[in-house]
């Protein structure tokens, strides 16, 4: 398998994951898999809750609006990376976290609205970095395991002023950078948690951990630490895309992020050619604030192409 194939499963299993949860979110566990009893049997792209069939959410639309910026700049500009999503969030996306949507109207400056935010509200390790993280690790794959841990973590940090959203972050960058080169994403955890912060190492050695799994949860799975850890479970327990997938919607909660999250692994392991057609072919990303433009799959592999050819000075 190429990289190529790799980097555009990571993207385009992330944003199928994201689609695939969305109706499911909040409901309860087991709920698709009694909607849905077997792979392949198709009809799953339902919509609902809101969501057209195959529509993506927050989560791949803010992951589109990271990839755009990185391929027209070349690189990692954080201030243009905030103004886009400053003007997604005043364009009346569907959905946009409480937390998020704070940072991103508050009139702070990009250096400051998410620090701010934390200062006031003494909590910010939701799961909305991680969410959008799949096009940022295609990215910075290539570029060394510090590197896009460090990438990962100044991103997450626009919008996220708990150290514990970059770790998460920073954690899955280096899984997906992993599979990205043909390597076991879960062999490579024990290395991946040495570069965790000292303050956060421990949480996250919990939920990673082999034995750990979803019911061993002590928070909501809309918290950064327990959606990583049920996406590496999902990952662990299952032997492909889909099934994984399923696997993570089935755990109810915060279905579209966990989803989307075990799909960008999944995808990076298995490859885009995993990931079934009846559920690539109603995908669409629409775009707040971006003049009414809707990405399709064709759109999701260009821009991969472009993130894995287009390098900075």
């Amino acid at each position: 398998m190429t990289w190529h194939e790799r980097a555009a499963g990571a993207v385009v299993g992330s944003a199928v994951g994201d689609a695939l949860g969305a109706p499911f979110e909040f409901g309860p566990a087991g709920a698709f898999s009694a909607r849905f009893p077997g792979c392949g049997a198709g009809g799953e792209m339902c919509g609902g809750g809101g969501w057209d069939p195959g529509e993506a959410t927050d989560d791949t639309q803010m992951a589109v609006l990271v990839a755009e910026s990185l391929v027209e700049h070349g690189g990692l500009d954080l201030p243009d990376v905030f103004a886009r999503f400053q003007r997604w969030a005043v364009s009346e996306p569907k959905d946009i976290g409480l937390q998020t949507e704070d940072v991103l109207t508050n009139g702070l400056p990009w250096d400051a609205a998410a620090a701010e935010h934390f200062r006031v509200n003494a909590r910010a390790a939701g799961n909305g970095a991680l969410m959008r993280a799949a096009t940022s690790a295609v990215r910075f794959a290539r570029d060394g395991r510090r590197a896009t841990m460090d990438a990962a973590r100044r991103i997450a940090a626009l919008t996220h002023g708990d150290r514990a959203a970059w770790e998460g972050t920073a954690v899955f960058h280096e899984l997906v950078r992993r599979a990205l080169h043909g390597g076991d994403p879960l062999a490579a955890l024990p290395g991946v948690l040495d570069l965790v912060h000292p303050g956060h190492r421990e949480r996250y050695a919990t939920v990673l951990a082999p034995d750990w799994h979803p019911g061993l949860a002590t928070e909501f799975n809309g918290a950064v630490w327990p959606c990583l850890g049920s996406a590496v479970w999902a990952l662990r327990t299952t032997g492909g895309y889909e099934e994984a997938v399923r696997a993570a919607i089935d755990l109810g909660g915060d279905t579209d992020t966990v989803a989307a999250v075990t799909g960008g692994l999944a995808g990076a392991r298995y490859g885009v050619g995993a990931i079934p057609v009846r559920w690539t072919g109603p995908l669409h990303i629409p775009l707040p604030g971006s003049g009414g433009r809707v990405l399709r799959l064709p759109d999701l592999l260009d821009l991969t192409h472009r993130l894995v050819t287009t390098r900075g000075g």
